[in-house]
C-alpha cells in the first residue's frame, strides 16, 4: 500500500507557507543510498514527526537540511533558500539539536549561550540568552558549569542553543532521549509551545510522543518515505476503518448478527460468532449508539461495546516490520557511515 503519495483531507487543513520543501533528495555512502529520492514538505507553524527504524535515513536527512552534509542529488529549500546554492541564508533560519548535543563542559550555561548567540549573529545577545534560559527553565543554573549539570539540564541547554537566535525552523533529533519522566514531560510541553510561531521537525523513537505532539507524521524506511499523513489519517487508511468490539450475554448466530448490523450506517464488516463480534466501521464514523440500538432492539443482552483504533505504534510496526535480516544489516552499515 502506497501511503506516501496523498495525505488525507484531514491533513490538508489550513496551513502556512512551505518552510521545508524537499524534492527527490538522495545521499549515497559509497554504493549504498542512505536516503533515496525523498520528497516532502513541512509548512510554517507545523510540528512534523520524522519516524523510522535505526539506519532508515532520518539523521542523514536532517544533516543535509542543516547544511552539514551535501546531497548526492535532489534539492531542498528552507523558506525558499536552497540548501546548496544559498546555504548560509538557509542555515540562518534553522535551530538544530543533534542527538549528541554539542556542549562545552568547561563553560558556564550563560557563557555558552552567549557564545552560540554570537556565532549566529544575534544583536542583543543578553536579551536573547535571558529569553531562552527562561524558556527552557535553566535561568537558575546560568552560572553553573555545563559539565556539572545532570543529563536533563544538559539537554535543556542543547535546546536553548537551538532557540537562541529565534529560528523559523527547529530540527530536533531525539530531544527527550535519556531524560526522566518529569523532564520528558517538560520538554514535550516546551515543544508544543513552539507550534505556530515555529516549524518543528521532530525525530523520535517514542511513538506516543509523536502521536501527542505532531500535526503530521512522516515514516521513512530504508531511505524512502513510506507514509505521510496525520496520525488519524494513517491509522484509518492502514486499518481500513475503526473497529467496535461487541460482547453479548448469550450466544447469537453469526448470520443473525450480521443481518442486524449490516443495516447500521457505516458498518462494513461483521466478524465473530457466538457471544463475541468485531464490527468494522468506516473511518471517523462513531456507530456505537446505532450498534447498541440494533443489538438491544433484537432482544440480545449487550455486555460489552468498545471502540478500538489502531495506534501510531501499530502503523509504524506494520510499515517497517518487513525488513529482512540482510536489509537490517545493510541499514546498520549505513548508520555506521553516518556516524563517521
Amino acid at each position: 500500500m502506497d501511503m506516501a503519495q496523498e495525505p488525507s483531507n484531514a491533513s490538508r487543513g489550513a496551513r502556512g507557507e512551505p518552510m521545508i520543501e524537499v524534492e527527490r533528495l538522495t545521499r549515497y555512502y559509497g554504493p549504498v543510498p542512505a536516503i533515496n529520492d525523498v520528497s516532502f514538505t513541512a509548512h510554517k507553524g507545523e510540528i512534523v514527526g520524522f519516524l523510522g527504524p535505526n539506519g532508515a535515513g532520518k539523521t542523514t536527512t536532517m544533516r543535509m537540511l542543516t547544511g552539514y552534509l551535501p546531497p548526492s542529488s535532489g534539492t531542498a529549500r528552507i523558506a525558499g533558500h536552497d540548501i546548496v546554492n544559498d546555504s548560509m541564508a538557509a542555515r540562518k533560519l534553522i535551530g538544530y539539536l543533534p542527538e549528541s548535543t554539542p556542549l562545552y563542559p568547561e563553560m558556564t550555561v550563560s557563557d555558552y549561550l552567549h557564545f552560540m548567540a554570537r556565532l549566529r549573529g544575534v544583536k542583543d545577545r543578553g536579551a536573547a540568552v535571558e529569553r531562552v534560559m527562561s524558556q527552557v527553565s535553566i535561568d537558575h543554573r546560568a552560572d553553573d558549569l555545563i559539565g556539572h549539570l545532570s543529563k536533563g539540564f544538559r539537554q535543556r541547554v542543547g535546546i536553548a542553543q537551538a532557540l537562541v537566535h529565534d529560528p523559523k525552523l527547529i530540527i530536533l533529533d531525539e530531544p527527550t532521549i535519556g531524560l526522566d519522566p518529569r523532564q520528558i514531560r517538560e520538554v514535550r510541553e516546551l515543544i508544543a509551545e513552539l507550534r505556530g510561531d515555529h516549524t518543528v521537525l521532530l525525530s523520535t523513537h517514542i511513538l506516543p510522543e509523536a502521536q501527542q505532539l505532531c500535526d503530521r507524521i512522516l515514516i521513512i524506511k530504508r531511505g524512502q518515505i513510506v507514509a505521510e499523513d496525520t496520525t488519524e489519517g494513517l491509522t484509518a487508511r492502514l486499518g481500513g476503518g475503526e473497529q467496535v468490539r461487541v460482547g453479548l450475554g448469550r450466544s447469537v448466530p453469526a448470520a443473525e448478527m450480521r443481518a442486524a448490523l449490516d443495516k447500521v450506517r457505516g458498518v462494513t464488516e461483521v466478524t465473530g460468532d457466538g457471544d463475541s463480534y468485531t464490527v468494522t466501521v468506516q473511518p471517523a464514523t462513531d456507530a456505537r449508539a446505532a450498534i447498541a440500538a440494533a443489538v438491544v432492539g433484537n432482544g440480545w443482552p449487550l455486555v460489552e461495546l468498545n471502540l478500538s483504533r489502531l495506534t501510531l505504534e501499530d502503523v509504524f510496526l506494520e510499515l517497517t516490520a518487513s525488513d529482512t535480516a540482510e536489509e537490517a544489516m545493510e541499514a546498520e552499515m549505513v548508520t555506521e557511515e553516518e556516524a563517521d
